[in-house]
């Protein structure tokens, strides 16, 4: 371990005695040793193998080698015969050659990642460089993407490699590539690529940059060609700023004036390039100036009137003693003055004067030569006096639109002179004047050109301030905006309207006018500007166009046209009902219609009946709108309407309809104390009408003659009662009538029974009658309850306490009902062709619902039914038919 570290201590020893050697006794330039790397990449797979070259570059050196050293991280080095090393390794790698110092490090890496990015070691300008996206051996990847910072530079679609054409410093970056192998995302190494340069910019040195005049001055291109690439030849040249003129192209980087002259003042720069290459640089640029033998200057700067003004003369490397001269020249046609001559360097004047203003130089003179400088001005500065500004055209009121020019001028002051045009404190132009003691400023007036004007001129004494002017600048009026104010969204009747008038521009006073369809309503005028307004209680006739003037004297200016909608609310409805006849009957179709006579449309109108909304309907163009009904009888009532038009609702008045329903077929009833009537009898006619509005008319007829008639208000049917007499037999029939058409029942056959023997025989006779049906009945009711439990294998029991009693006395009823049987008491055969006993037996029907009762085709069937008379009797041979037997009479 110890002899490891002596080792180490002593290779860093010898690498600094060599370098300290090298500086205390190599030339200016030390070259270094260049590795060169085949193949060029920087980067390859593992297992590949990487030939190192070492070049170097001899010059008498204190250490001599015998052969070549190679070094590799902290190892010892070690040296070869030749120049070449083959490395497996990754690592830094430096070499130096014999007679050179030691290269620059090398970093190789041998990868073991599926895909690689491989670049030469260095890159020079013009340098064609290839960069290749390389895949391990047997692995095929695609997709292959080069990227150079973050960003794609080219898709690799048939090739791996990546030419750059002439390297510049554009192409300086981080490069990378990827590819995809089995939908897997495969990415390489990152380079990093500096473009170098051949040489760098070179720098323009002089042996002098302030030389005096015939002294020897030489000019030097510094740079050098990399020792990278020292390949080549560099080529120079010098340019002159003033003329951009420039030397010939020559391989020295020198450039001589011998002697240097005044006229050789200036600003250069040199330009350097290799030869057959168009990399060509250029200095940056070198000030020049070349100090005359003779010169003149004076001070102070600046030369004003009272002032004192010190001329000097200088000698530059002429022997002494030195007599001078100072002159003050003249026109051609006459001879310079002559101010002073002494062996002073100074020529002074105590109090300036404008007339000391002129050309000045010197004359050096000594036993060898007479030199005259250059001249110099001397401008002796007067201050200004105050400036007076005036107008032209005269006159401090002018129009928009005309030229006004702003004049200012001093009486005295030295020039130059800059003046200073203001408008109200704010700087308008600033003129110089170089040659009058007078300036002047143009401007076309707006309507903003109004105010106060003044001047300054300054010549740097401090400037000096004239007198204001007031310049008034009359505007037209523009065109005015007319504006309606109304109190609500939409004009109403009744509201009051402003009419708002208002020119933006104008000089006031200015005088509106308001018109309604070019009918004047008035004027106002606006003393101080801004606009005028009127104001209009509306009506429906200022419904239109409005518009406004305005004037100021230089011309009248008419606003745009406005219109304005004067609406006006709805007033009240007026309900009309509409039927095709004088009466509303059920099944006409009714007209309800309703109608504002004044409102401005569109008006919606809203139909009730007792209060409940049936429909709407709008009006788009005025007037009434209609709503129709089929009338049934739930149409009776009362009837509204209501009209909006969005100023207010109105609701008409109550209107009320009676809908009348037309008389149905009339029934008609005869209705008699007994089942058969006699004479002396009491017979009711009722005729009912079941549907039809009141009052209702009712005629009785008997074999088609009016027996009476009779109103009912009330809807219900009314009765004519008769006295029965033998002439009342025959037909009966009602008619029923409320003024909508009438309707007649069907005809009911009336027969009445004559009068046999005595009352007293009659009532014995009734009597006899009642109390044989009574048995009978009984008799019938024990056979049928013996037939009955023997038919339920029971034996019958008798309960004398449910003996039957008789039954009430019926009324007789005769209605007219269509498709009913006939409803008087019904005497039918029960057995008529048994032999000779005929069962006869008298049925009362039940009143029942007169609809109910109609519908029941046979009067048998009905239940409720019950046998009223029965009588067992021979029959003879002509009792073939049923016999209506009166039961008042007396049964045999």
């Amino acid at each position: 371990m110890f002899l490891r570290m002596l080792e180490e201590v002593s290779v860093l020893l010898w690498a600094s005695l060599l370098v300290l050697g090298l500086f205390l006794f190599s030339p200016a330039t030390v070259h270094k040793s260049v590795i060169s790397v085949q193949p060029p990449w920087t980067t390859v797979f593992r297992g590949e193998r990487v030939n190192l070259t070492c070049n170097g570059f001899h010059f008498h050196a204190q250490e001599k080698l015998k052969g070549y050293r190679w070094f590799s991280g902290k190892a010892r080095p070690r040296e070869t015969p030749g120049n070449t090393l083959e490395v497996r390794d990754s690592g830094q790698y430096r070499c130096q050659a014999p007679g050179s110092l030691p290269s620059n490090p090398v970093h190789l890496i041998f990868s073991s990642a599926n895909l690689i990015l491989q670049a030469p070691i260095d890159v020079f300008e013009e340098d064609s460089v290839v960069l290749r996206c390389q895949a391990k051996a047997n692995i095929v990847l695609n997709n292959m993407t080069l990227y150079k910072n973050g960003k794609i530079l080219e898709i690799l679609n048939k090739t791996s490699d990546f030419h750059i054409h002439q390297a510049s410093m554009k192409d300086n970056g981080e490069y990378y590539c990827s590819g995809v192998k089995d939908n897997h995302f495969v990415s390489s190494n990152k380079i990093k690529i500096i473009v170098q340069e051949l040489f760098p910019s070179p720098v323009l040195r002089a042996s002098s940059t302030q030389p005096t005049e015939r002294d020897a001055v030489t000019l030097t291109c510094e740079t050098q060609l990399s020792q990278q690439r020292p390949e080549g030849q560099l080529l120079f040249r010098f340019v002159k700023q003033s003329n951009n003129v420039g030397s010939d192209w020559k391989s020295s980087p020198e450039f001589q004036f011998s002697p240097i002259r005044r006229e050789n003042s200036g600003s250069y720069w040199c330009e350097a390039r290799r030869v057959n290459s168009l990399v060509q640089k250029r200095s940056q640029e070198l000030q020049i100036q070349v100090q005359e033998i003779v010169q003149i200057h004076y001070y102070p700067e600046f030369v004003f009137e009272g002032q004192e003004l010190v001329l000097i003369c200088s000698v530059n490397g002429a022997p002494k003693p030195i007599t001078v001269s100072w002159y003050k020249k003249q026109d051609r046609l006459q001879k310079d003055i002559e101010l002073q001559t002494s062996s002073k360097t100074e020529f002074k004047v105590s109090v300036v004067q404008n007339s000391d203003a002129g050309e000045y130089y010197c004359i050096a003179r000594n036993s060898r030569f007479s030199k005259q400088s250059n001249s110099v001005i001397i401008s002796v500065k007067v201050p200004v006096s105050q400036p007076v500004l005036s107008l032209s055209p005269p006159g401090t009121r002018t129009l928009v639109g005309n030229e006004v020019r702003l004049q200012c001028e001093v009486q005295r002051g030295s020039l130059p002179i800059w003046y200073q045009f203001f408008r109200e404190d704010v700087l308008l132009t600033r003129r110089e004047a170089t040659s009058r003691r007078t300036k002047s400023y143009s401007f076309s007036v707006t309507g903003e050109n109004s105010g106060n004007y003044y001047c300054t001129a300054d010549n740097g004494f401090g400037p000096q301030r004239s007198e204001s002017i007031n310049l008034s600048v009359v505007v037209p009026v523009s065109r005015p905006v007319l504006t309606l104010r109304a109190p609500r969204g939409q004009a109403v009747v009744g509201d009051v309207v402003e009419l708002h008038c208002e020119a933006k521009r104008g000089s006031p006073p200015i005088l509106y006018q308001f018109y309604h369809e070019d009918v004047t309503l008035g004027s106002s005028s606006s003393p101080s500007g801004g606009g005028a307004s009127f104001n209009l209680i509306l009506k429906t006739e200022h419904s239109g166009n409005y518009f406004c003037e305005a004037n100021n004297g230089q011309g009248a200016q008419r606003s745009h046209m406005v219109p304005l909608s004067v609406r006006v609310p709805v007033s009240h409805p007026v309900l009309t009902l509409r039927t095709p006849r004088v009466q509303a009957v059920v099944g006409d179709v009714l007209e309800i219609h309703c109608e504002s006579q004044r409102g401005s449309p569109p008006i919606r109108y809203q139909f009730y009946h007792e209060d409940v909304a049936l429909g709407n309907c709008s009006s788009l163009s005025g007037g009434g709108t209609s709503f129709n009904l089929s009338l049934t009888t739930e149409h009776s009532g009362n009837y509204s309407c209501e009209a909006d038009n969005g100023l207010g609702v109105q609701r008409s008045e109550a209107v009320s309809l009676n809908v009348r329903v037309p008389v149905s077929l009339p029934v008609l009833t005869l209705r008699t104390a007994r089942t058969q009537v006699v004479v002396g009898d009491v017979l009711e006619l009722r005729c009912e009408a079941q549907r039809g509005s009141p009052p209702i008319l009712y005629w009785f007829y008997h074999n088609n003659v009016t027996l009476e008639t009779s109103t009912s208000h009330s809807g219900q049917g009314v009765s004519l009662n008769l006295l029965l007499t033998a002439d009342h037999s025959g037909t009966y029939s009602c008619k029923a009538d409320n003024g909508l058409g009438p309707q007649h029942s069907e005809a009911v056959t009336l027969s009445i029974m004559g009068l046999t023997g005595s009352k007293s025989s009659l009532i014995a006779t009734s009597v006899t009658g009642g109390l044989l049906s009574m048995m009978a009945i009984a008799a019938v009711a024990v056979l049928f309850y013996c037939w009955l439990l023997r038919k339920a294998g029971r034996k019958p029991t008798f309960d004398s306490s449910r003996n039957p009693s008789a039954p009430d006395p019926q009324e007789s009823t005769y209605h007219n009902v269509p498709g009913w049987v006939e409803l008087q008491p019904v005497y039918s055969n029960v057995n008529p062709n048994r032999g000779e006993v005929v069962y006869s037996e008298v049925w009362s029907v039940k009143k029942e619902n007169k609809v109910t009762a109609a519908t029941e085709p046979e009067l048998f069937k009905n239940t409720d039914s019950c046998v009223i008379y029965s009588q067992v009797k021979g029959a003879s041979t002509t009792a073939s038919k049923p016999q209506f037997l009166d039961p008042f009479t007396p049964h045999r």
